[in-house]
């Protein structure tokens, strides 16, 4: 009797430990932090990315195909932040880049003016669906999606981390 109570015991605090890792992780995936040289940085849950204005864009991914992807336009997550752009986007903040991270400690670089609607012609969003659905397991929740690019090697999936950096 006390060996299967033990086993119980075992079981259970085995399995509680994993659900409870299991929990942190889907948690910390779901969370997207925008930090560095801005004046708010900020940690925003998939309810306050879904809760922003989205724009889609049409764009052909890995596959040579295109899909259709709706999401945030960077820039707009960066003004949230109070990363400089606009007018104030010249001499010394023209070095200003910004690092995207993924859960997988994949990194990606845009010049902050890459990024900004005064300076170019294409809007970079962070994805959250494509053609109408979630994205993919192991793609998602997350996307940054660049259209116009000849090879989607910055399309970084599982995004975590926004982080805009001087190059000084």
């Amino acid at each position: 009797m006390n060996v299967l109570i033990l086993r119980t015991k075992t079981i259970f605090s085995a399995g509680l430990t994993i659900g409870l890792y299991l929990l942190t992780f889907v948690g910390h995936a779901q969370a997207l932090t925008i930090s560095g040289e801005v004046s708010k940085p900020l940690t925003l849950q998939s309810a306050d990315l879904k809760a922003m204005t989205h724009t889609d864009v049409t764009a052909k991914d890995r596959d040579g195909k295109d899909h259709t992807y709706s999401g945030v336009p960077l820039v707009d997550l960066l003004k949230q932040a109070g990363a400089t752009l606009g007018s104030e986007l010249r001499g010394e903040n023209l070095t200003k880049y910004v690092v995207i991270k993924a859960i997988d400690g994949y990194e990606i670089v845009f010049a902050l003016a890459e990024i900004d609607p005064e300076f170019a012609t294409r809007t970079i969003i962070l994805a959250d669906t494509v053609d109408g659905g979630p994205l993919a397991q192991g793609v998602g929740p997350y996307r940054v999606v660049v259209p116009g690019e000849k090879k989607p090697a910055r399309w970084i999936r599982e995004v975590k981390s926004i982080d805009v950096r001087f190059a000084k």
